[in-house]
């Protein structure tokens, strides 16, 4: 080996150690919860395209299909990020990450005033030795991960389609910490659902938000 080859191997090390350095120094000045809405008192001030129902006794903004949801929060305290927590419900025949352009990839994603953050999929498939629709949550899309992989609940009935059957809703909490300074924020909810098959998409797949959450932290 030449000694230009080992200078580059250790200067790209030491830039390894500096940057998880850096990140270990990282210290959490101030965390303040600024809003925490589970619908229970029927509460939807600040937000678009809102509406409330029952499910399973209990009261969750819903239910959507490929349309945007989202509230607008101000006079925020100083911070310099932003920790949003979503439980998110998922109902009936979401088939995760097939790409066939028919019945998916049925995607859910969320964002912050015009900026998306996280895209995943869904998959309340039932998965066989011989057949399984995979899905891309806990992680980002394109991951290939079980159904329900990550999930907090999954025993609760489906909704429309898959009403009378159990494990057809499927309950998962979304945690994302995001740099914002600002002293308002958007946040938004969507989801690009494909089922070309069916004449009632949105008895097919939906979803609906059972909790959100949003903590403004100072982190030096």
């Amino acid at each position: 080996m030449n000694s230009d080859f080992w200078r580059r191997v250790v200067g790209a090390s030491t830039i390894l150690i500096f940057a998880f350095l850096s990140s270990c120094t990282d210290t959490l000045e101030r965390s303040e919860v600024v809003y925490d809405n589970d619908f229970s008192n029927l509460d939807l001030a600040g937000f678009e395209n809102g509406k409330l129902f029952i499910f399973q006794n209990d009261t969750i903004a819903g239910f959507y299909h490929n349309e945007e949801v989202s509230v607008q929060l101000e006079n925020l305290p100083a911070h310099n990020m932003l920790k949003v927590t979503t439980e998110i419900l998922i109902h009936d025949s979401w088939d995760g990450n097939p790409e066939d352009g028919v019945s998916g990839p049925d995607y859910w994603f969320f964002g912050l005033d015009n900026t998306e953050i996280f895209r995943t999929t869904f998959s309340n498939s039932p998965c066989e030795s011989t057949f399984c629709l995979y899905q891309s949550y806990p992680n980002s899309y394109f991951r290939q991960n079980r159904p329900k992989e990550g999930a907090i609940q999954t025993n609760m009935p489906g909704l429309c389609l898959f009403g009378a059957f159990s494990n057809y809703t499927t309950r998962y909490r979304i945690e994302e910490i995001i740099p914002h300074s600002n002293n308002s924020v958007k946040i938004f909810w969507n989801s690009e659902l494909r089922q070309e098959e069916n004449p009632n998409p949105a008895c097919d797949e939906s979803w609906s938000l059972a909790r959100v959450t949003v903590e403004a932290l100072v982190v030096n």
